[in-house]
Parts: C-alpha cells; sequence; structure tokens
C-alpha cells in the first residue's frame, strides 16, 4: 500500500490506548475501515486485523489472520511486519494452549538476520519454551538477550546463559 495508508494505520495505533477495553471494538472497528481500503485478501489488511484482535484480548481470532497474512505473502510485502507477525502469532499460540507451535515457527528466526525485533524474538520464544516446561533454554535466551545491554558483564552473562543449556544437555 501507498505511504499515506500506511501513516493513517500508524496514527491510529498511536490513539490504542484511548479505547479501554469495553470499547475494544471500536478501535477494531476503526483498523477494519482503513483495512477495506485495500484489496480483499490482502496480507497488510489481514496482518493489521489481526493485531488488532491480539490486542484487544482475542489471540484465539488473531491467529488464524496472521497465519493467513503469512501464507499470502506479508514476507514479500514486508519481512519487517511478517517478523512480526511471527513473533506476535508466537505470542497468541501459546496463549491459546499451543506454544509447541509458537517454538516451531520463532526458533528459525533465531538464525534470520539481525534487526531490532531480535531480542522480541528471543522473549516470546523464552515464554512458548517456559509454557512447554522448558524453562532452562527460555531462561538462557533471555539472559543472552539481556548481556548486550547490560554496562558490565557482557561476556560473563552470555557464558552463564550458554551454561544454563549446556548443563542441561550433559545432565
Amino acid at each position: 500500500m501507498n505511504q499515506d495508508w500506511e501513516d493513517r494505520v500508524t496514527a491510529a495505533w498511536a490513539t490504542f490506548d484511548d479505547y479501554p477495553q469495553e470499547r475494544a471494538a471500536e478501535f477494531r472497528a476503526v483498523i477494519d475501515a482503513l483495512v477495506a481500503e485495500l484489496p480483499g485478501g490482502s496480507p497488510l489488511g489481514l496482518f493489521e486485523q489481526a493485531c488488532a484482535w491480539d490486542s484487544t484480548g482475542h489471540s484465539d481470532r488473531a491467529a488464524p489472520l496472521y497465519r493467513e497474512a503469512l501464507a499470502r505473502g506479508l514476507g514479500d510485502l514486508s519481512g519487517y511486519k511478517a517478523r512480526r507477525a511471527k513473533i506476535q502469532l508466537s505470542s497468541s499460540l501459546r496463549n491459546i494452549g499451543q506454544a509447541d507451535e509458537g517454538v516451531k515457527l520463532l526458533t528459525p528466526e533465531l538464525d534470520a538476520p539481525s534487526d531490532e525485533l531480535d531480542d522480541a524474538v528471543r522473549a516470546c520464544l523464552a515464554l512458548c519454551l517456559s509454557s512447554l516446561g522448558r524453562d532452562r533454554e527460555g531462561l538462557s535466551l533471555v539472559i543472552g538477550a539481556l548481556a548486550p545491554h547490560l554496562p558490565r558483564y557482557q561476556r560473563s552473562m552470555a557464558a552463564y546463559a550458554r551454561a544454563l543449556v549446556e548443563d542441561a544437555d550433559a545432565g
């Protein structure tokens, strides 16, 4: 879509906090109106609708929309939004009791080209792993993601993160 549409979507999301939970449907209607400007089945529209359902507490409604957006080529239009969709879909899957699918979806993202979403990938993957009782792996991801942001102890924290999963593999 064009930049004007993207700007209006961004502006709509900037008002999200103006809609308390009891007015969630009103916010979704704002997003739906913007999506209606796109060709039917647009992966961008599906993604925005998924985000709106997800952000208003309906992971069950969001997950199929994220899947469809990805299947319809969201990644061809925006690799960044496709990565966001994978992160958000994994979170939704965890919320609806399908954390194993979230792990399968996000694990390849650990090897994807680095961007500002790297830590979000690791945090969401850690939550999915924890939901599956794999807390040490999840903690390792979180500490590993945190280590580069620390003013000191980066090397030792990165080593501790690796040791969490190496010790588990040895035992």
